[in-house]
């Protein structure tokens, strides 16, 4: 049971990384234009439904079977690196709840964001990505 539940925890974190990684992108397409402008109107619909149906239950799924896995081996607790990667994971967390702010914000027609700021925040994701998967599969501590 341990390997099902370490399969759908990469699944869901892999549905979790796309969307944290697209979502800032539509915003900046939707940053870019104006509201009731169609540009806006699709980016707004296109990112509501992507954190409805993507973001939002992927990253619960995540959590449920990340902490489901630490139940049927809580000797993970013991190495650093899942104490590195746990303090990445509640950081990519707090991004995405950031990520949901502005984007209802956004929504609203207020943009309290600039274009470069979103630019730099899309590449947070995909940083956090590559030091946890090196941190689970090299385990350098």
């Amino acid at each position: 049971m341990y390997l099902w539940v370490k399969a759908f925890h990469i699944i869901a974190m892999v549905a979790w990384m796309a969307s944290l990684l697209i979502y800032p992108r539509y915003k900046l397409h939707q940053a870019k234009s104006q509201p009731g402008d169609a540009l806006f109107e699709t980016m707004k619909d296109s990112s509501l439904l992507l954190r409805k149906i993507i973001m939002i239950p992927s990253m619960i799924a995540t959590w449920v079977f990340g902490i489901t896995l630490i139940g049927y081996n809580p000797g993970l607790f013991q190495l650093k690196f899942m104490w590195v990667k746990l303090v990445l994971v509640i950081g990519l967390t707090g991004l995405h709840i950031y990520f949901t702010k502005m984007g209802r914000t956004m929504d609203n027609g207020v943009n309290t964001v600039a274009v470069r700021r979103l630019k730099l925040l899309n590449e947070l994701p995909f940083v956090a990505l590559i030091a946890i998967v090196i941190l689970v599969v090299v385990k350098p501590f």
